[in-house]
């Protein structure tokens, strides 16, 4: 009887079957982490969007110098691909919204819209404490 070398099939077939198993479980948690990174820059981004409306009150008593966004404010991250488009809504000398809206793949996001106001009372699609 002659010396085989190399892997029989069935060996092929389970460490086949040991890498899917292995990849289902891992892509989506890479996925979600991914999409989480990203939920954290539309968030510092709106809170930055905050405090340039902050100190735009305490110089004119008013929100209003910020309606509309200045110019690459409109989007997370500012720069290449938008994951969130920033909008304000509601501006008046004393109060304001901005809100966060998912795009493209970050659409997914379990948070899904992010928002917050002049009082810095903060919203999300999905619990508040999970999300911000």
């Amino acid at each position: 009887m002659k010396n085989s070398r190399g892997f029989t099939l069935i060996e092929l077939v389970i460490v086949v079957a040991v890498i899917a198993i292995l990849a289902a479980i891992a892509l989506p948690s890479y996925q979600d982490s991914i999409r989480k990174s990203r939920r954290g820059q539309a968030k510092a981004d709106l809170l930055e969007l905050v405090q340039m409306l902050e100190r735009a009150y305490t110089t004119d008593r008013s929100y209003a110098r910020y309606d509309p966004l200045p110019t690459g404010f409109d989007q997370s991250p500012r720069d290449g691909n938008a994951r969130y488009t920033v909008a304000i809504s509601g501006v008046t000398a004393t109060t304001f919204t901005l809100t966060a809206t998912p795009q493209g793949s970050q659409a997914s996001d379990r948070c899904g819209v992010l928002t917050i106001n002049q009082q810095g009372l903060k919203t999300s699609d999905a619990p508040v404490a999970e999300c911000w």
